[in-house]
């Protein structure tokens, strides 16, 4: 990352990774959940525009069927650049702590429609969120990790030992820390201090001030430093569009002030952040720049096997961001080429 003063000017603009995002369900009024692939392409362009040059396409708790159809769907947008890869979240779920994903397809890890979906992912499965809790949890883990893929901790009611029982098996991600999980107590730790404390644990953080307040995001990220700390955005269609109704996995969403809700019980309801803002307001929690492009670039690519982006190196994909003196995005570079 550099700084560029403009000639003849004193505005300085801002050099740095495209951001990548390891989870998002839409944006734009367009969702990923349904696995229709038009609307995917058109919410993976309206990230673009606000700086995310690498998008993971997270599902949600959904029937079999739909998430084959999804995965079938999303493949070759994967293949074409579209999209970075698929992460399931869910149906390998807690009922207890499934917040707004839809609990009538929760189900425990079956490695049977777990290998018949990478299979006909053909590689373009990233990650996939299981509550260590479950039956069949630890055997799903070893088996994905052997297939090279991230495996997440989340949506969990998870004892602690449970959760480092979960990370000795290979996990290495934990989704959106604090959120869907037991909450921590001095007695009674769960999984949010043994997801802070395991070294090889990458911790996403949704920074939109909703999820996580500030101070909370100062606290855990710096626990974990800017190595192990990923800005998501959970975002949904709704981000970028209008306060109204909406739609997230079959189920009613209610859009207020910028904040998603389910109209079924007042759950959050992902999120309508996007990584610019997420940046900025990493910043204003007081992390130095370098440290939030780690944070929102660098670490989430490499928690989801994403080596070739994510820093301006030699020998990585030329995504790159050039921003104002305000840190709003001025212009998007993927692969080398200026496309927003």
């Amino acid at each position: 990352m550099i700084t560029e003063v403009v000639p003849g000017g004193d505005a300085t603009h801002w050099l740095i990774p495209g951001f990548v995002d390891i989870h998002t369900h839409g944006g734009g009024g367009h969702t990923f959940t349904t696995g229709d692939p038009v609307a995917a392409r058109a919410a993976a362009a309206f990230h673009l525009t606000h700086g995310t040059t690498s998008i993971i396409a997270s599902l949600v708790t959904s029937p079999p069927e739909l998430m084959s159809t999804a995965t079938a769907n999303f493949r070759p947008l994967v293949g074409d650049g579209t999209l970075a890869g698929i992460h399931y979240e869910g149906p390998y779920l807690s009922a207890i702590r499934c917040g707004a994903q839809n609990p009538e397809f929760l189900r425990d890890p079956d490695l049977d429609e777990l290998a018949a979906l990478l299979k006909l992912g053909g590689g373009a499965v990233r990650m996939v969120t299981v509550a260590p809790e479950l039956p069949g949890a630890l055997a799903a883990t070893k088996m994905l990790v052997d297939a090279g893929i991230a495996v997440a901790i989340g949506h969990t009611d998870a004892t602690y030992e449970q959760t480092l029982a979960m990370i000795t098996a290979g996990a290495t991600v934990g989704t959106h820390v604090f959120n869907g999980m037991r909450p921590p107590h001095h007695r009674e730790p769960g999984p949010v201090f043994a997801l802070l404390r395991a070294p090889g644990i990458v911790c996403e953080f949704v920074a939109d001030g909703v999820h996580l307040h500030d101070g909370t995001l100062s606290f855990a990220a710096g626990v974990t430093g800017p190595e192990r700390a990923a800005l998501i955005t959970d975002a949904m269609a709704a981000t970028g569009m209008p306060d109204g109704e909406y739609e997230l996995g079959g189920q009613g969403v209610v859009v207020a002030d910028g904040v998603a809700r389910l109209t079924r019980n007042g759950s959050i309801a992902g999120s309508t952040l996007t990584m610019d803002a997420a940046f900025r307001r990493a910043i204003g929690a007081g992390f130095s720049i370098v440290d939030a492009v780690r944070m929102a670039a660098t670490t989430p690519a490499g928690a989801v096997g994403l080596h070739d982006r994510g820093a301006i190196e030699v020998g990585r994909r030329a995504d790159f961001l050039v921003l104002d003196d305000n840190l709003q995005v001025l212009e998007v570079h993927k692969g080398g080429a200026r496309v927003a």
